[in-house]
């Protein structure tokens, strides 16, 4: 373990020394959470759309989305992308630690200033726009819990698309087509339910619906007792099936690594 904690103090030293590009990287999530309020405010304006958000609602839920946006990914994947295309991952198969779970030891390790960015955004979303209703008793448990899941889950999102670097040599097209797909699969960008039927179903069993989605929908009471049970427990699952994922994945990543023509 202490190997692992090693890694997170120099994860979050990194972030703290590269203050710049850790305040772009989160000002473009920034600038997305105040433009889709801008877009909803007005959409809202007369009441509710057809799916029954209220302005209020619609607000807490994409103060949600920004909190997943910002969350895990602006340290673990362009790294991870970069050393192994550069063939320096091989200096990290001799480590004495698991390649995935020091990945995730690094994450972890720049989470809290991550966090402290959200607390930040939402506590001025606060006092510009009024708070949220909080859900309460057993749903407010369920929405600290879905929240703690969304890191896990993902790190591993962000984790798999990284080994795809061992077949690609090239990061930046994977990148763009995971953030198309996690913006509109976990309903970052539009809740789900203003998606076609079809597609909003795939979208709500899909991995990515843990990532924005679930803890959304709790949070702002569209999603309560059982229904939100369910919700947290498949979450939970695609964390441990993901996680078990990856490790096979890596296994047969890795053989694809050549370093100096061997």
């Amino acid at each position: 373990m202490r190997a692992y904690r090693a890694l997170a103090r120099m994860s979050a030293k990194n972030a703290l020394t590269y203050r710049l590009e850790f305040a772009f990287a989160l000002f473009g999530v920034l600038f997305q959470f105040v433009a889709l309020l801008a877009v909803w405010k007005v959409l809202l304006a007369d009441g509710t759309a057809d799916t029954g958000f209220t302005w209020p609602q619609m607000r807490g839920y994409l103060l949600v989305a920004f909190a997943s946006g910002a969350l895990v990914g602006l340290f673990a994947d362009f790294r991870m992308a970069f050393r192994i295309r550069s063939g320096l991952v091989a200096l990290d198969l001799v480590k004495p630690v698991r390649y995935q779970e020091a990945r995730f030891a690094e994450v972890l390790g720049g989470v809290w200033i991550e966090v402290l960015v959200v607390l930040l955004v939402g506590a001025v979303t606060v006092l510009v726009a009024g708070a949220p209703t909080w859900p309460e008793g057993a749903e407010l448990a369920l929405f600290a819990t879905s929240m703690l899941l969304l890191i896990p889950l993902k790190f591993l999102v962000v984790y798999l698309c990284g080994l795809a670097s061992f077949w690609t040599q090239n990061y930046v097209g994977v990148q763009w087509a995971r953030i198309a797909i996690v913006n509109l699969f976990s309903g970052a960008l539009v809740p789900l339910a203003y998606l076609p039927g079809w597609l909003a179903t795939v979208a709500e069993w899909s991995p990515f619906a843990g990532m924005t989605s679930t803890p959304g929908l709790i949070l702002v009471g569209r999603a309560t007792g059982a229904q939100a049970a369910v919700l947290v427990a498949v979450q939970f699952g695609w964390v441990v099936l993901l996680w078990f994922g990856a490790k096979l994945l890596w296994r047969t990543a890795v053989r694809q690594l050549t370093v100096n023509g061997g």
